[in-house]
């Protein structure tokens, strides 16, 4: 099934708050080969938050996550993400476009921390494929 156009614009409800543990950061470190384990967070570990905005997106549109192809992604920083914040992500549709039957996807997820302050916006273009 494409994907409405009319969703560009739409903003969908916030994700439940993710803290920043120890924990977490070494087993992301780990996971994508950044062990240094010296307690800096990654510059992409919001990605574990934005993932969770993705996922409720894809739920409430009723899309298929084995149909979507990763296009890009891209993490714009207001400061850095710091064991102990505890993240939410807010995912807007910023554009719907199809090529070839395939729908192209863009959002912007905007990462606060808990006193609702923007930490970094993260960008994303995804690639609905179509067909059977």
């Amino acid at each position: 099934m494409p994907i409405d156009a009319s969703l560009v614009g739409r903003a969908f409800p916030a994700t439940q708050p993710r803290p920043v543990t120890a924990e977490a950061v070494s087993a992301f470190a780990s996971a994508v080969g950044a062990g240094a384990g010296d307690g800096t967070v990654p510059p992409t570990f919001p990605i574990v938050v934005t993932f969770a905005a993705l996922q409720d997106f894809l739920a409430a549109e009723q899309v298929e996550l084995s149909r979507i192809v990763h296009g890009d992604q891209r993490f714009t920083y207001q400061r850095p993400v710091v064991v102990g914040d505890e993240l939410t992500a807010t995912l807007t549709v910023t554009g719907v476009r199809s090529i070839g039957g395939n729908d192209i996807i863009s959002t912007s997820s905007e990462i606060t921390d808990a006193d609702g302050a923007l930490v970094c916006t993260a960008t994303a273009t995804l690639v609905h494929r179509g067909g059977a």
